[in-house]
């Protein structure tokens, strides 16, 4: 990919994941090219790449719209996750050093302690680094390739489960669960809880899709 190429292939995925540009939403090549400073051709490149990744739809003679996905697809895509994360889960537990069992240890005060002073961007944020942790454990790469790809498609949706009352500390002991089940390295065990996780997850997002789109 040539420089403009990827200085607007970045700009644009920023953008959409930032939720400046919203789902459903058109893309006019002339706007972006403007907004930019790189030629409708470089836009075009750019668009091409982020269809690849399914951010964005091109139809012929309709231009580029943002991906929308529908509760279905969400749905879907949720199943899938739970899947891999359980065989993340299982490798990871057969697998974590010590020293990453002690930065989940860590991770998990800073979680409570976020928790107890209402500090939700920052719970998430330890959120986000204790699955991370766990998938540098695994010795199943391509299951984390796969998540994090499914993980893309959706934060850009940013679902605020978080703002769902009760389901941070629900959340919260999912994830005591997961450090346990690691810390006693059984494999089996880190999957069921890992696959419990996101199960309560997808289900928040279901009872409260309304709410949260």
């Amino acid at each position: 990919m040539s420089r403009p190429t990827e200085v607007a292939y970045q700009f644009i995925r920023q953008k959409i994941m930032d939720g400046t540009f919203m789902p459903s939403q058109k893309l006019i090549e002339s706007e972006l090219s403007e907004l930019i400073g790189v030629s409708r051709n470089t836009i075009k490149k750019a668009l091409l790449k982020l269809e690849q990744e399914n951010l964005v739809s091109l139809e012929e003679n309709k231009g580029a719209t943002i991906k929308s996905f529908t509760l279905e697809e969400i749905i879907n895509y949720l199943e899938i996750r739970e899947v891999l994360e359980g065989l993340i889960a299982k490798s990871a537990a057969l697998n974590i050093s010590d020293a990453k069992l002690l930065q989940l240890e860590e991770t998990v005060e800073k979680m409570k302690e976020h928790l107890d002073n209402n500090r939700f961007d920052e719970y998430s944020k330890c959120n986000h680094l204790f699955h991370n942790i766990i998938y540098e454990s695994s010795t199943n790469s391509q299951a984390v390739d796969m998540v994090n790809k499914i993980k893309t498609q959706l934060q850009r949706l940013r679902f605020k489960t978080i703002l769902v009352p009760g389901r941070t500390q629900e959340s919260f002991k999912e994830h005591q669960k997961i450090l346990n089940a690691l810390k006693e390295k059984d494999a089996k065990w880190a999957e069921d809880a890992v696959k419990f996780h996101v199960s309560n997850v997808r289900q928040t997002i279901v009872e409260h899709y309304s709410f949260l789109v």
